[in-house]
């Protein structure tokens, strides 16, 4: 996630980015060179470009990754590669779309320069309706763990007004970020939140220790194929590589810029692979009685298991007003200068962290939302929208060629995804009530 200068034009939102760990990396990268609102620093090398990127791409995908694979059975494994694979390509599209032109340094940038300003608009509809409900996310996985940490409690609000214990969780977690909310520099949450790549090994031993060494075992063989989870299992597995928006920025970063590509093979490959690993593990420890997030299986009194539990807990309280912060910059250039800004920034993120909560308190089933997020956003900002600005930017749209097509499938098979992911994720959803 990155934030672009305030001062741009009423159609310039801040760049943003769903999962987790996006805004911290482009915080430091800003914190680079402060001085510059249009520029990012150049001087990342190669190493640390990877590094940034395995942080963009590591997220809470991962705790949904067995009950993705539970969902489609062992054969939707290929899926996530299928899915993987298109994420590279569409990134390597993101590349070329810089190279045409010095200017681009966001994403945004680069639906403008496809479609002007409207272009511009959309993809910055997309991620923040992304950010806003991975978001909301963070909430119901915060209720959801630590009510498996303490499955009988309840709260009482007043005479006979009893709260159930996870919808207690996530008022008491609001309470917790609200002041974060507030801050004006997040620089101290940023390194948290970049731990991403950190968290998500210290979740996947954890989980592998479990199995392991807990009593637990792998001896669960799963459904060789379940066509009727199949959509989840992809919108799930989509969810995973929600980064593209981050790519522009790790790209102006670099000493050496031909060598992005280099860098998004590292990614893709040890993201995948941790993705699949958990995957794999998960499925083989808890079979069909997977849960969407896998922390939510463990046995919470064992140590291994509150290892995982706790450090899922941590990332997304300094995740959250990084995330939601581009929101509030970008609702403040809407409103007149006469305005303190101070004080439209705690109003607006008071508001939008209470609106937030009413959201997951209303729909607190977390693998649906997420599936939501999958197939409608991330699908859409991460395969769709690149390969859009790629044919009007490049113009090879005007002649017929093996590329254009093997795109145009791409693009096609990427809407079908979206409307049928998308309606199945709302009727689980409704379902789930």
């Amino acid at each position: 996630m990155a934030t672009m200068d305030e001062e741009e034009s009423s159609f310039t939102l801040p760049l943003i980015e769903d999962d987790e760990n996006k805004q911290a990396l482009v915080t430091k990268l800003e914190e680079i060179e402060p001085n510059s609102s249009h520029s990012c620093s150049t001087t990342n090398s190669f190493f640390k470009t990877c590094f940034n990127g395995l942080n963009a791409l590591s997220g809470v995908g991962i705790l949904s990754t067995p009950y993705a694979l539970a969902s489609g059975g062992w054969l939707s494994l290929i899926l996530l590669f299928a899915i993987a694979t298109a994420a590279f390509f569409s990134g390597l599209l993101i590349q070329r779309c810089m190279d045409s032109d010095s200017n681009i340094r966001t994403y945004p940038d680069i639906g403008e320069l496809a479609f002007g300003k409207k272009g511009r608009l959309i993809v910055s509809i997309f991620m923040y309706i992304e950010l806003y409900l991975v978001a909301t996310g963070f909430l119901i996985l915060e209720g959801d763990n630590l009510q498996n940490l303490f499955p009988n409690m309840e709260f009482e609000v007043g005479q006979g007004l009893t709260i159930g214990g996870k919808q207690g969780f996530i008022i008491i977690v609001s309470l917790i970020i609200l002041p974060t909310v507030w801050l004006d520099n997040l620089s101290l949450l940023s390194y948290v939140s970049a731990s991403g790549v950190l968290a998500s090994g210290i979740i996947l031993g954890s989980i592998i220790w479990t199995g392991a060494f807990e009593g637990i075992g792998f001896q669960q063989k799963g459904t060789l194929v379940n066509w009727d989870g199949m959509l989840t299992a992809i919108s799930l597995y989509a969810f995973c590589y929600c980064a593209h928006p981050v790519f522009p920025t790790l790209y102006t970063s670099m000493k050496k810029k031909h060598q992005f590509s280099n860098v998004l093979i590292v990614c893709f490959i040890l993201c995948t692979i941790t993705y699949a690993s958990m995957a794999i593990f998960g499925y083989l420890m808890f079979g069909p009685q997977i849960q969407s997030q896998v922390t939510l299986n463990l046995p919470a009194s064992k140590i291994s298991s509150k290892v995982a539990i706790y450090t899922t807990l941590v990332n997304p309280i300094a995740k959250y007003a990084l995330m939601v912060t581009p929101i509030v910059n970008a609702i403040k250039t809407r409103f007149s200068c006469r305005y303190n800004p101070r004080f439209l920034s705690i109003l607006i993120g008071t508001n939008l962290l209470i609106s937030t909560v009413l959201v997951a308190l209303a729909i607190p089933f977390f693998g649906s939302m997420m599936s939501l997020v999958g197939s409608l956003l991330s699908i859409t900002a991460s395969v769709i929208l690149p390969c859009l600005c790629y044919l009007k930017i490049s113009g090879i749209y005007r002649r017929l060629n093996g590329q254009l097509v093997g795109i145009c499938l791409i693009i096609i098979v990427g809407v079908c995804l979206v409307i049928f992911g998308t309606y199945i994720s709302v009727l689980d959803i409704i379902g789930n009530f």
